[in-house]
């Protein structure tokens, strides 16, 4: 082998679209360039306009371009593809460049900009081949001015911030958003980020701050010229069998685990304490949470047994994090992370704790509140209703661990609507015992219980490691103990780091046992949610559980997933003029800057006459996509299995979509379940709740009318008796909403019969 071959990332992209036939030839084309780079049937040649760049035939059609990056120490030459294409799109003005924020290499296709944008910048492109099209553009100046869609801009401004030299006047040239999707389809990522941000309205110094600021380093003065050096500034994949794999499978799956560059140095910061980063839907919290943990896992000491703990609020999400995670570890280093939902650990950790023959069957709050409504019937109880005694229970004794009566009568009740006077708080705590010994005598728990148990043994665990600890440091204590099972227990905490996901689901009490799980030091705690997508009733400000996170928040405001016409729609649901949001630590969150860099159709809103209707309209659409989805640019048929999804408004939906789409339409479905799809249907189907945390490419959200989306009866009882119960109602219905829509990322269709929903931008 005398070269040594990587790809660029927009390489990549290319190479994903393409058709199969056209991907083999190019693994062929790669085994014989590493052979030889200069066999003869390669006809590798510099282009004109940029003599460091080369084409190379992968057959009669298409075209690899190579940039030469250097020798290694064995003598090999390391070669970049940083593009695969048609011939016909093979210009002699095509080049590579070393940004000068980033220092990374870009490669800049001028392919694919429209003609009038060309015209009016002055830029012509010469065909590298003959038998190719004559010169797409000639100089010329446009009959009447248009006003530029950046204006007030220069071409320094845009240098300063970092967009690619070649672009700089092309987009200055702009004069609608048209031809700026058309001229960043394939820029680099901080020109298109930069480009869009400013075209979205975005301050220039905010652009600076947020973007360009984010991925800035510093470069030596012949950072333009060493290609070497921008090479290991650059994510590049070697080519071998695990990118083949990849690359046939789609780049929708690659997409999931995409850090974009802006992000890497959440990842790889080094925070004194818990860390937090929060952000609206498709921002990256979830890749940067999981990049972040490769991370630490790649900084564990040798011979560690302590693992990294990632962990969630629902299982299905866990399921979907586990095959996120196997895509970027090595086995060796996937065996020190453990990934578990929350309960699960909460349950662990009761089990290694409980007597023998003690056990508990654990319940939703669903089943404990039945419980409750029976006894308060029993007692003839009236004044007080189940659902708020449930909630004082669960919120303020549970979540705040009061096992006395006097800790109750001093608990804060903050956010809980109805305050209490000192009789009122004997009598609920009255009732909350004899309903936790009728829990007790049934041989239950809910799991909030098992959450509060979980974490007090926790503590004490914690307590007995530092206390240890501290003796061993002053030269005293039990250093000499044999370390029996017992007495391993407390030698360490479980875990080296901990992450959480989807943090603004959790439980105080599960904040308290990860507190307690991991020792304080830095990079112990990281944390990404954001309580715009709130859809549980357990708001904890993190502070009052010992998680301190004052100074080591960071909000991401970018979206990477959602386009801005999707996202516009989502915004309005959880209106900000109607609806507050907490940010897990005393403050206000906000989606204030939240925007995205991409573009796509807008959402369809689809009135139907009834429930019949809609199924007939969703079989349609659901067919249609399914044909532009499965034809390849060249005709060859693709499965994008997994990639279309329908979420329904409720329960009863979910049975009725699957059988009408099997029976009726063709198609065939897996449902959403806690542990993740059930068997290899084309499409998921499944409730808002199990949309937590996934994403399509195509998504339908049907029966997304009043009464069901929000549950108009209840919140109207609400009302009456607790206002800012019902306003936490009302938040509830409109995250998940919020969450449902945002679960899309290039085509969104929302459907309803009858009355639409209120929360729904008409």
């Amino acid at each position: 082998m005398t070269a040594r071959i990587s790809l660029y990332q927009k390489a990549e992209q290319e190479l994903y679209k393409l058709d199969r036939s056209v991907k083999a030839k190019f693994y062929d084309f790669c085994h014989l360039f590493r052979d030889n780079p200069d066999h003869p049937g390669l006809d590798l040649k510099p282009l004109k306009g940029d003599r460091r760049v080369f084409r190379a035939k992968i057959d009669q059609s298409y075209r690899a371009l190579l940039a030469k990056t250097g020798v290694d120490e064995r003598g090999r030459e390391n070669w970049l593809v940083i593009a695969v294409r048609h011939r016909k799109n093979v210009y002699e003005e095509l080049s590579v460049a070393v940004n000068r924020v980033t220092g990374e290499i870009e490669f800049v296709d001028l392919s694919v900009v429209g003609e009038s944008v060309l015209r009016r910048a002055g830029v012509t492109l010469t065909p590298v081949e003959v038998e190719a099209e004559g010169p797409r553009t000639t100089p010329a100046t446009p009959s009447e001015p248009l006003t530029p869609l950046l204006t007030n801009i220069t071409a320094e401004d845009l240098r300063g911030l970092g967009v690619a030299e070649q672009l700089i006047d092309l987009a200055l040239a702009v004069t609608d958003s048209g031809e700026l999707d058309q001229l960043l389809s394939g820029a680099p990522l901080l020109s298109k980020d930069v480009l869009y941000g400013l075209a979205a309205g975005m301050p220039m110094d905010d652009v600076r701050r947020e973007i360009t600021a984010q991925v800035e380093v510093e470069l030596g003065n012949d950072y333009a010229d060493n290609l070497s050096a921008a090479v290991a500034r650059t994510t590049v994949t070697t080519f071998d069998e695990d990118l083949k794999a990849a690359i046939e499978e789609g780049d929708f799956r690659a997409w999931k685990i995409f850090l974009h560059p802006s992000q890497a140095k959440l990842v790889r910061r080094h925070y004194n304490g818990p860390a937090r980063v929060s952000g609206g839907p498709g921002t990256g919290k979830t890749i940067v949470a999981l990049h972040r943990v490769k991370h630490l896992a790649e900084q564990l000491p040798p011979g560690s047994t302590q693992p990294i703990l990632l962990t969630t609020f629902t299982k299905n999400l866990t399921t979907d994090l586990r095959a996120r995670l196997a895509s970027l570890l090595e086995p060796e280093l996937l065996d020190r992370v453990e990934i578990t939902h929350i309960d699960q650990l909460a349950a662990r950790v009761l089990s290694e704790n409980s007597g023998v023959g003690i056990s508990r069957q654990r319940v939703y709050d669903t089943v404990a509140l039945n419980i409750l409504r029976q006894m308060l019937a029993e007692i003839d109880e009236q004044r007080w209703n189940a659902e708020f005694l449930l909630e004082e229970w669960d919120q303020v004794v549970l979540g705040q661990s009061l096992n006395t009566r006097k800790a109750y009568f001093d608990a804060r009740r903050a956010g809980r609507g109805r305050s209490l006077t000192r009789p009122e708080r004997n009598q609920v705590w009255k009732l909350l015992e004899q309903f936790t010994a009728r829990l007790e005598k049934e041989g239950v728990e809910t799991w909030g219980q098992a959450a509060e148990r979980a974490a007090r043994f926790e503590m004490e665990r914690a307590a007995r490691i530092e206390e240890r600890q501290n003796n061993q440091a002053v030269g005293g204590g039990d250093t000499a103990q044999p370390d029996d099972s017992s007495g391993r227990r407390y030698l360490r905490h479980r875990y080296q780091h901990v992450v959480v996901d989807e943090a603004q689901d959790l439980r105080a009490a599960h904040w308290k046992m990860l507190r307690a799980m991991v020792p304080r030091r830095p990079n112990d705690l990281f944390i990404a949610g954001d309580t715009h997508q709130r859809i549980y009733d357990h708001q904890v400000t993190l502070g009052t559980v010992g998680i301190n996170i004052r100074g080591r928040s960071t909000r991401l405001t970018l979206s990477y997933r959602t386009t801005r016409e999707i996202l516009a729609r989502a915004i309005g649901v959880v209106d900000p003029r109607k609806v507050s949001y907490d940010n897990l630590d005393d403050g206000a969150d906000t989606l204030d800057g939240y925007r995205s860099v991409l573009t796509g159709p807008t959402p369809d809103l689809v009135a139907c006459q009834s429930w019949d209707d809609e199924l007939v309209r969703l079989g349609a659409v659901l067919t249609s996509w399914r044909a532009e989805m499965s034809t390849g640019d060249n005709g060859v048929r693709r499965d994008p299995r997994g990639d279309v999804a329908v979420c329904v408004a409720e329960r009863d939906m979910v049975s009725q979509v699957m059988h009408y789409l099997a029976t009726q339409v063709g198609i065939s479905c897996a449902e959403l379940s806690k542990d993740g799809p059930k068997g290899d249907g084309e499409v998921h189907v499944g409730t808002m709740h199990r949309f937590k945390g996934l994403e399509y490419q195509k998504l339908a959200i049907v029966g997304v009318r009043d009464g069901v989306i929000p549950r108009t009866a209840v919140i109207e009882r609400y009302r009456e008796e607790d206002h800012q119960r019902a306003a936490r109602e009302e938040r509830k219905a409109r995250s998940l909403l919020f969450v449902a829509a945002t679960r899309a990322r290039d085509t969104l269709r929302i459907s309803w019969h009858g009355k639409p929903s209120p929360y729904l931008p008409l």
